[in-house]
């Protein structure tokens, strides 16, 4: 959910590049926020079956968010009206909860943020209705692993073309694509800020990462070409041939000597056969 950035007024510098550097104490709260959105995605995990609509799925996701004193940050967000998004199968991100039914192997994302004490926990991870088909398992663990080779590259001195790069290398690797068209974005007190975290790239190019950066890796990878349209609902984003896509996301701090990651799951359950 890209939106033009603006200045959140948080504490720290700002780079010349626009991206806004947290202090240390900073961290606490996007610990405490990143950790209620990893949660609610723990809790919404048995409820994934096979006819059962996205939209009861959001309707427990609201649920919990509310009973946790937080607040959405996607309700009412450029008229958005959903708690989070979901996306099926083709469906590469933004996908809206409606009344469509799981069917069984259909394989889903759910994109959760929450905002705690004014802080913005952004995650996603990947879910399985039924029986996991093997080319949707392959897909599923190969951007998995993408997101974690991405985070690996944080540290201090790097650049942001090295988090891309280390992301398209693995996935064209494994003859996959990764999607051009949408990106990660800093975060903090806002929803989205500078920079633009591409997926894709060369190494030693960009903005180089200092310790204090907040921001979301989150590949998203498809079976066939990295092509994609939106629907006419302005929201869902598809990929044009059709091919199954997936992703994963993380917000990350830079810390001195690599990064925290904000919304690792509680109980262990970010990849989708945890069970």
């Amino acid at each position: 959910m890209e939106k033009p950035p603006v200045d959140d007024g948080a504490r720290g510098r700002l780079t010349k590049d626009g991206i806004r550097i947290y202090e240390q104490a900073d961290f606490a709260g996007m610990h405490k926020a990143g950790r209620l959105a990893a949660h609610i995605l723990d809790e919404i995990a048995p409820m994934v079956e096979p006819g059962r609509s996205t939209a009861e799925l959001d309707a427990e996701i609201t649920r919990m968010v509310e009973e946790a004193g937080a607040t959405s940050a996607t309700i009412g967000y450029r008229g958005y009206q959903h708690a989070s998004c979901i996306s099926v199968n083709h469906v590469v991100c933004h996908g809206i909860p409606g009344d469509k039914r799981l069917k069984d192997g259909d394989i889903l994302n759910i994109d959760v943020t929450v905002i705690v004490d004014g802080w913005y926990g952004d995650t996603s991870r990947m879910y399985v209705a039924g029986k996991l088909s093997r080319k949707a398992e392959r897909l599923i663990q190969v951007t998995h692993d993408a997101l974690f080779k991405g985070i690996e590259a944080v540290r201090p001195g790097n650049t942001f073309g090295d988090i891309g790069y280390a992301i398209q290398s693995y996935v064209e690797a494994h003859r996959m694509s990764v999607v051009r068209d949408f990106c990660g974005h800093g975060l903090g007190r806002v929803f989205h800020a500078p920079p633009n975290v591409l997926h894709y790239g060369r190494p030693g190019t960009g903005p180089v990462l200092e310790e204090g950066m907040f921001f979301t890796i989150e590949p998203m990878v498809n079976l066939g070409r990295p092509e994609t349209k939106v629907l006419a609902d302005d929201w869902t984003a598809v990929t044009r041939d059709k091919s199954l896509s997936a992703q994963f996301e993380h917000s990350i701090g830079v810390t001195a000597d690599g990064c925290d990651i904000f919304t690792l799951s509680p109980a262990g359950r970010f990849h989708p056969t945890w069970g």
